[in-house]
């Protein structure tokens, strides 16, 4: 493939199964696409995607920008990047025919906005190595509201069926709508006990473009530790990400 990377963010409320979605889309993208270069990103702290890929960590975002900061006597922030760049590669797990980077949890408790500010730039950075980047992002507003996801094409906005998440998919669009830069925005709806009562053609302006019933095959893989490429082909999750991204066009 050639051109411009899509790169792929999704985003909602905690607990509606977002990181199950992120991890069926990239191995939809690895099937369908063998010679495309695809980069899975955990931006998540809680750093699930990894498990759901079957891939194991050995230096995350934090673990690097730690390091530079400590050992490097660079004070500008390219410079800093620039070097980063090789370590970068260095980290990310290939398997299964994709690049594995996740974001880490600091250490201390509190603020993530250094390691945030860190994601944006190197989002940027790899953007031109690979065809596909899709971001599992962590629950909330808080990586859109720092533009974190500035340069993303496709925004993908997980809920299940509750108020709760509605109302956060709906604050999430309303921001993304002023601070990034995407060019299409959908809905999926989750891990939904009552597929046949969601009617809604869109959801604060942004169309539904799949409705994934509970999935029973996906929660026993979770329970046994097994990655998403352990389901069959006909698990709901796997058969939404499909439509999501045929309604999408990816």
């Amino acid at each position: 493939m050639s051109g411009q990377a899509r790169i792929i963010a999704l985003a909602g409320k905690g607990g509606v199964g977002k990181t199950s979605v992120s991890a069926a889309i990239v191995r939809l993208l690895v099937q369908q696409h063998p010679d495309a270069r695809i980069l899975a990103i955990d931006a998540d702290p809680a750093v699930g995607l990894a498990t759901a890929l079957g891939v194991t960590v050995r230096e995350t975002l934090d673990d690097i920008r730690k390091s530079m900061a400590s050992s490097s006597t660079k004070t500008q922030t390219d410079e800093l990047l620039s070097e980063a760049r090789f370590r970068l590669f260095d980290a990310m797990c290939e398997t299964r025919g994709f690049a594995f980077l996740a974001i880490g949890r600091p250490e201390t408790a509190g603020c993530y906005c250094t390691v945030n500010g860190y994601l944006k730039e190197v989002i940027s950075l790899l953007a031109g190595d690979f065809d596909y980047v899709v971001i599992d992002g962590e629950a909330g507003i808080e990586q859109i509201n720092r533009r974190v996801m500035e340069r993303v094409t496709h925004l993908l906005l997980v809920t299940d069926q509750s108020r709760k998440g509605y109302q956060v998919v709906g604050t999430i669009k309303r921001v993304a709508d002023e601070l990034v830069m995407y060019e299409k925005c959908g809905v999926i709806i989750n891990r939904a006990t009552r597929p046949e009562l969601v009617t809604d053609p869109e959801i604060a302006g942004a169309p539904v473009l799949a409705v994934i019933g509970a999935d029973a095959q996906q929660a026993k893989n979770d329970v046994q530790g097994k990655s998403v490429f352990d389901l069959s082909d006909d698990s709901n999750v796997i058969k939404g990400a499909w439509q999501a991204l045929s309604k999408i066009k990816l």
